[in-house]
């Protein structure tokens, strides 16, 4: 009995080691968050490949819709709430500061229709060439320079495009910068 009482001390003592040691993870990640000023918009490259992109589409007879593109930190951690603590489904496993958007490094889009809805159908074929308006979007994204949040293992997100300039969540967070 004692040896059991015993065991679960431990284990809730090591328990509360681990959440004291994410609390403090959380913190140090916000301070040094803090000590960087953050982006206030998209990065010029980013902005015009952005505008190629919307272009190119429009050739194609493809109308996109920007629908997202620099989010600030605390924009980011609303989202991050949508499906957990907020009604909503789960669009992100990003908090703030965690995202490439957060730095102005990304951008989301959709398909306006004909009849003027916005739509996020994968399938759509507006321009009636029998090739998804989605997948020749995701095409011409990519031939910009764009990665695609679609090409991702695991959490696929498909309206995103995002361009890193070789540099990782971690190191933006350290303050590194794109040219």
């Amino acid at each position: 009995m004692r040896m059991k009482k015993g065991l679960n001390l431990l284990f809730l003592a090591t328990v509360l080691a681990v959440i004291i040691w994410l609390l403090a993870e959380e913190h140090q990640r916000r301070e040094e968050l803090a000590d960087v000023p953050m982006p206030t918009a998209l990065h010029p490259i980013v902005e015009q490949k952005k505008n190629e992109l919307i272009d190119q589409a429009a050739r194609q007879e493809i109308d996109i819709v920007i629908t997202d593109g620099f989010r600030s930190v605390e924009e980011q951690d609303a989202l991050y709430e949508r499906g957990r603590s907020q009604e909503g489904n789960i669009v992100t496993n990003a908090r703030g500061g965690e995202s490439y958007h957060n730095y102005g490094l990304a951008i989301d889009f959709a398909i306006r229709t004909s009849e003027e809805s916005v739509v996020w159908d994968m399938d759509y074929d507006g321009n009636n060439n029998e090739r998804s308006d989605w997948m020749e979007v995701v095409e011409i994204a990519k031939d910009l320079g764009f990665s695609w949040g679609g090409d991702w293992h695991g959490f696929k997100d498909y309206p995103h495009f995002e361009m890193r300039f070789g540099l990782s969540i971690r190191e933006l967070q350290r303050g590194e910068r794109p040219d």
